[in-house]
Order: C-alpha cells, then structure tokens, then sequence
C-alpha cells in the first residue's frame, strides 16, 4: 500500500513520539508499504520554524531530505493537479496545507496517516 504522511505525523515518527497511532506507527514501519511524504510538509514546517511554532526536531529545515530519505520514504512533489483540487474544494477549511494533502491523498490515491479529524470534510481515507 502507498501511504501518505500528514506533516505532524511525519514529525511524531522521526521523532519517535508516542502520540503517533499505533496503528500508524505500524503502516509506516511495514516494509510492504511505500510511505511518501509531501512537498506541502516541508512548506509547513519552514512557516512554523519562522513562526516559532516547532520545537522537538534540532535543524529539521537543513535536514528535513536526510530524515525523508533515513526511512526510506519518498518525495512526493506538488503539482498542478494537485494545486488545482486543492483550491478547488468547496470545503470552508482556511489551512492551506490540510487542503493540498487532501487533494494528493485523493489524486494519488494514498490513504493519509493523520490524526486530524478536519479531513473527514475532505472525505480522505485515513491510517491512525
């Protein structure tokens, strides 16, 4: 199965949080499984290391490709598709980076490893 990881889902794993869902936590950690993980992830986590806002991963912004890469998950870039299902939902949901990891979930078809309940607006299958 192709996963999806929600920003603070991806930060919970690397850091090996106990909030992360154990049904979560075994999804990412099954071999069969390829865990992607967004380029809206890393736009999230830049505004909220300037926000100061994000605490718990030392230098996560000059390491963010390694730790991606250090579980073998992959890149998943942002495109037009994606841009335009993102904008494109009727849903009254402001958070831009819930909006773009709802449309890539729903285009890629990858169920999205989150704990937030504002994606049942988007109608995302979900792993928690």
């Amino acid at each position: 199965m192709r996963l999806l990881l929600d920003t603070h889902a991806f930060l919970w794993w690397v850091t090996d949080d106990e909030r992360l869902g154990q049904a979560a936590r075994q999804a990412v950690a099954d071999p069969d499984n390829e865990v992607f993980v967004s380029a809206a992830s890393a736009w999230e986590i830049a505004a909220k290391l300037r926000l100061g806002k994000l605490d718990g991963v030392p230098h996560i912004d000059v390491r963010y490709g390694e730790l991606v890469a250090a579980d073998g998950f992959q890149h998943l870039a942002v495109d037009h598709r994606h841009a335009l299902r993102a904008g494109s939902y009727s849903q009254e949901h402001r958070d831009p980076f819930d909006r773009m990891l709802a449309a890539q979930s729903e285009l890629e078809q990858m169920p999205l490893v989150t704990r937030d309940p504002a994606f049942k607006l988007f109608g995302t299958r979900t792993v928690w």
